[in-house]
């Protein structure tokens, strides 16, 4: 982003234009949002670091003297607000998990394939100090920043700078070893993590990079290693989350305070309106706030709109008379169906025949990914169409890499779906065939770490059916363990056969139906409506 190319629109902020100062704070959120997300690595406490510091810079933009140093002075605010926040976390908030995984919105968002996503997954690794550098020697390298304004920022010369940028390199490089060798096979490796609790940190980073540079198989480069500088080069900034919402609160200001401190005239004098003007792009709230908001459900807009002052100058609408109380007969009923099997629920006995699976009206369901739809990696997604019966088949490869299984989400639902059958003559916590004493099951062992199911997630099973009455999106998150998912459309015949294929046939127990042939059967656990930018962020409890 060219300061100088923002000068004329600083300038006239600094001096109560109308819409200058909007037109400012929407154009540079962008930056300020991933110098922040990259620091603290998407924690909790990004939105506030944000919203502070762009309140900061809207209260001090009188104080700059120099338009052209706009940018520096603000990722120094950013910076200084970052610090901030690590001297008062308490030891209580320490082990608090990330809101949103900064580096798995880097890798969705921008689409990072090959060793781009590599660079980005390798940020885990890193300290909080190297998180916050790396935010911006990042930006220094995709052309958003200059040497000059990263030392700026972190309050060194330029050459400690250079320093510093070098260190941060080689522990990256590091970090970026252990992503390699962990999407790896190497058996000492597995044995090694067979105990890690499948969050990155210095312990494990220190165990890992220890194994790696003794062993052979994780050592050897299978594909030359680009610097992750030229990887870098040209990646634009992470988008704003959908929902992201933007609050600069006025508090305490008198409207003479805030406008000499560059608040725009325009939203003080909404203030004084008992309404709540409403746009695509900004919001503005009687009592002292300014919000900037991306709504999550809104569908995107036929242009961009810049959310400025000038998309809130229409004056608000009279508020609407209060609606008549509406009589018991004419109350209109909540567009809701189905339950969730939001608990653990216990397996069938083995013997146990299914109940009879209620037959639903199929007139086909078309696929985006064919007929078989392989999912392996972390944002594949297949799109449904139609009226019948998906199977979902469930691979956990924890031999591979174990620990937290972040479950798939159905996304952008409209019409109706429900799970109306599991099958394929085992659940994943099944014990395997021919495993020793059955020490082993689909969800792993004692000797290669356990895939471990999100609290209250009901268990899979090999094979899950569900029934589609309109179009759904299926999104495979995997993250922390490994697993994959193949995906066929199907039928009732089919779904009928493979849960009666019971314990006769060398399986483990006959499948378990769920649907109850009405609008009452259950729906997936993770479902909605909405298209998230992060489908691993949709609720377990989905109540569509």
């Amino acid at each position: 982003m060219d300061t100088q190319h923002w000068r004329p629109v600083i300038t006239a902020a600094q001096a109560g234009d109308r819409q200058a100062l909007d037109e400012l704070v929407a154009g540079w959120l962008p930056l300020v949002y991933n110098v922040v997300g990259r620091a603290l690595n998407g924690h909790a406490d990004v939105d506030d670091v944000v919203q502070e510091t762009m309140l900061r810079a809207v209260d001090n933009l009188g104080s700059l003297r120099d338009p052209d140093s706009f940018r520096s002075w603000l990722v120094a605010i950013a910076m200084r607000q970052i610090r901030d926040r690590a001297r008062r976390r308490t030891p209580e908030r320490l082990e608090e998990t990330a809101a949103a995984d900064f580096a798995e919105l880097t890798v969705l968002r921008l689409q990072l394939e090959g060793q781009r996503r590599e660079v980005a997954e390798a940020v885990r690794w890193l300290d909080d100090e190297d998180r916050q550098l790396l935010s911006l020697w990042w930006l220094e390298v995709a052309g958003e920043l200059t040497r000059r304004e990263l030392a700026a920022a972190v309050g060194i010369t330029r050459q400690h700078a250079a320093v510093r940028v070098q260190r941060l390199k080689e522990r990256l490089e590091t970090s970026r070893g252990i992503v390699r060798a962990l999407d790896g096979a190497c058996p000492g490796l597995r044995e090694l993590t067979g105990r890690w609790h499948g969050r990155p940190d210095s312990v494990w980073r220190k165990r890992l990079a220890r194994h790696i540079r003794g062993c052979g198989y994780c050592g050897g480069t299978r594909e030359s290693v680009v610097p992750a500088e030229r990887l870098l080069v040209g990646i634009a900034l992470v988008p704003l989350p959908a929902g992201f919402t933007l609050s600069l609160a006025f508090g305490g200001k008198t409207a003479v305070a805030a406008t000499s401190a560059g608040w725009s005239a325009k939203l003080l004098g909404a203030l004084t309106k008992p309404a709540v003007a409403m746009t695509a792009g900004a919001t503005i709230v009687a009592g002292g706030a300014y919000v900037v908001t991306q709504p999550p459900d809104a569908p995107p807009p036929r242009a961009a709109v810049t959310p400025t002052a000038t998309a809130t100058s229409a004056p608000p609408p009279a508020p609407a008379p209060p609606a008549p109380e509406p009589s018991p007969s004419v109350t209109k009923k909540a567009d809701q169906y189905g339950t969730v099997v939001d608990a653990v629920d216990r397996a069938p006995d083995p013997d146990a025949r299914p109940a009879a699976l209620p037959r639903r009206p199929e007139s086909g369901i078309t696929s985006t990914g064919g007929p078989k739809t392989v999912m392996q990696h972390r944002g594949d997604s297949v799109t449904f169409t139609g009226q019948g019966y998906v199977l979902v088949r469930w691979q956990i490869s924890p031999k591979s890499r174990p620990g937290a299984l972040v479950m798939p989400s159905w996304t952008g639902l409209k019409g109706k779906l429900f799970h109306v059958a599991s099958g394929g003559w085992r659940r994943m916590d099944d014990p395997l065939p021919g495993a020793p004493n059955g020490y082993a099951t689909g969800m792993g062992g004692p000797a290669i770490g356990w895939a471990v199911l999100p609290p209250g997630t009901q268990q899979m099973w090999q094979n899950e059916y569900f029934y589609l009455d309109g179009t759904v999106t299926l999104t495979q998150n995997e993250r922390g363990c490994d697993y994959g998912l193949i995906v066929f459309p199907s039928s009732w015949e089919a779904v009928d056969e493979d849960i009666n294929e019971g314990p006769g046939q060398g399986a483990i127990r006959y499948g378990l139906v769920r649907d109850t042939g009405t609008d009452s059967a259950p729906v997936p656990q993770y479902v909605t409506r909405a298209t998230p930018a992060d489908p691993a962020t949709v609720p377990q409890r989905s109540r569509v």
